[in-house]
């Protein structure tokens, strides 16, 4: 794991049956927080990593994500004409130019494990980042995937986000049982898969970032379907615990579920506030809703 982290996977194949109707025709990923998808601020905490391979893992349906990372020519051409160069080089720079997108079909969804699995071809044998879109986090300093790249490179281990979750919502989430080895990290004993709050060995939640070794598209080849009936990468990863060391990880950052209607919310208000331009307005409307 002392490898730099090079490539991201991306499940990004889900249907966003929370946000109907708009995600009958527009990938939840790309859903808007002010004037950037959701799917763009996963991809910049990606490449402050260090990654500069973004494999996207989606469904046979959804093409507006490449369609977004794609060249868009008759935009470009109008903008050019039109001297706006500043929209110009926002729509030409949401990737660096080092930066390539791989895409990969899951032709069924059977859980995060099983889409984590579809990017084996791409990611051989070498440690990768695992980041769920839903999951916004933010940081005036290093991104969450940074930060736990740097450690899973310095303690040569895998590194799982994780944060504390009322003990009645253990079961929306992957559940660490985990000894602290300093103040923000701690060495994982085992996880379960959505337990039920009083079979739940703690409320150390699992959120959207991994960083994980090679080995464990090997052990998700053998996990046979758990909670829900799906491959879960929770299962795998429990495996590994029985081959070498990973860490929870709490993260410096605040994380918006943006998975749901109230999340996605609060993380509009949230970079709306950090808006210089925004900002008054947006105290204004919240203390007159008030």
């Amino acid at each position: 794991m002392s490898q730099r982290l090079r490539k991201v996977v991306f499940p990004v194949a889900g249907l966003g049956t929370r946000f109907l109707p708009a995600t009958k025709v527009v990938a939840k990923e790309m859903l808007p927080v002010l004037d950037r998808p959701l799917i763009q601020y996963a991809v910049d905490e990606a490449v402050d990593a260090g990654a500069d391979t973004l494999i996207f893992v989606t469904n046979r349906y959804k093409h507006a994500i490449a369609d977004y990372f794609d060249k868009a020519y008759e935009l470009e051409t109008k903008l050019e004409q039109a001297g706006k160069k500043e929209l110009l080089a926002m729509v030409q720079n949401v990737l660096p130019k080092h930066v390539r997108c791989v895409f990969v079909t899951q032709p069924e969804a059977l859980g995060l494990g099983h889409a984590v699995l579809c990017a084996k071809p791409v990611v051989g044998n070498e440690p990768f980042g695992v980041i769920l879109p839903d999951d916004l986090i933010w940081n005036r300093g290093a991104s969450a995937l940074r930060q736990m790249a740097e450690l899973a490179a310095f303690e040569n281990s895998g590194v799982i986000a994780v944060e504390e979750v009322p003990r009645e919502q253990t079961n929306k989430y992957g559940i660490v049982d985990a000894t602290p080895v300093s103040d923000r990290a701690a060495l994982i004993r085992l996880m379960v898969e959505k337990p039920k709050p009083e079979e739940a060995p703690s409320n150390l939640a699992v959120v959207g970032r991994y960083v994980l070794p090679g080995r464990i598209f090997s052990l998700l080849e053998s996990t046979k379907p758990g909670a829900g009936g799906e491959i879960q990468l929770t299962d795998a990863i429990d495996a590994l615990l029985k081959q070498e060391r990973v860490l929870a990880y709490r993260f410096e950052g605040e994380r918006f579920d943006c998975g749901n209607k109230l999340g996605l919310v609060k993380a509009t208000l949230h970079f709306a506030l950090q808006d210089e331009s925004l900002a008054a307005a947006t105290r204004e409307f919240v203390a007159a809703a008030k």
